[in-house]
């Protein structure tokens, strides 16, 4: 795997609003990992809005062939699911659902209407979320004594790869993540560094969230 394995998720929701014709939009996102959770938020939002008219929604969930899902709760077929579908998809962000309440103001909005009332809501709530770059690496833990730990943070500094974690005790204790294709070169590299005296510890590899914070 390499650089095509990373992807955009959200990191925080957000809330956003449109109005048209007095009718009010209030779209919501949030970074889900499964369908149930999706089901568990959009729950959550029914029933924070139970006094709406509608709630619909939509998920993108998955990396490589995401699972897409959405729903009209009500409104007419393809006018609310499928425009906020189209903005999930559309944005490359994936791990995502979003919810689109509406409160009726008394004015039809006809099949154009709806279509660009949810579109705009959805983007609303998506402008207002934190993104974040999720890659595929491994987490590495690196034991060494004191004499390596300043050639190491020199190391990481180079490479921008933050230290997330680190124990100074009787020796030293660093934890990063290195992406998948750079991990070989760079565990080479900190045994270079540390004249093979350095305890390396690789875990299997996962997603994680990039942070681009040089080491200190």
């Amino acid at each position: 795997m390499g650089e095509a394995e990373q992807f955009i998720t959200v990191q925080s929701g957000g809330h956003g609003r449109y109005e048209e014709k007095k009718s009010v939009f209030l779209g919501e996102c949030a970074h889900v990992e499964s369908a149930d959770e999706a089901m568990d938020f959009v729950r959550e939002i029914r029933k924070k809005n139970y006094d709406a008219r509608h709630n619909c929604y939509a998920w993108s969930i998955g990396v490589v062939q995401p699972e897409l899902h959405a729903s009209d709760d009500g409104e007419p077929s393809g006018t609310a699911g499928k425009p906020i579908l189209e903005v999930l998809d559309g944005s490359g962000i994936r791990n995502l659902v979003a919810v689109v309440t509406r409160y009726f103001g008394g004015t039809l909005l006809g099949t154009g209407g709806l279509v660009r009332a949810y579109t705009q809501a959805t983007q609303a709530g998506l402008e207002a979320c934190s993104i974040g770059i999720m890659r595929y690496g491994h987490e590495i833990t690196v034991v060494t004594d004191y004499n390596g730990v300043g050639k190491l943070q020199y190391l990481f500094a180079q490479k921008d790869i933050p230290i997330y974690d680190a124990d100074y005790g009787q020796q030293v204790t660093l934890r990063v993540f290195l992406p998948y294709e750079e991990k070989d070169a760079i565990v080479n590299a900190i045994t270079e560094a540390t004249a093979g005296k350095a305890r390396i510890a690789i875990a299997d590899p996962v997603y994680y969230k990039e942070n681009k914070k040089k080491s200190t």
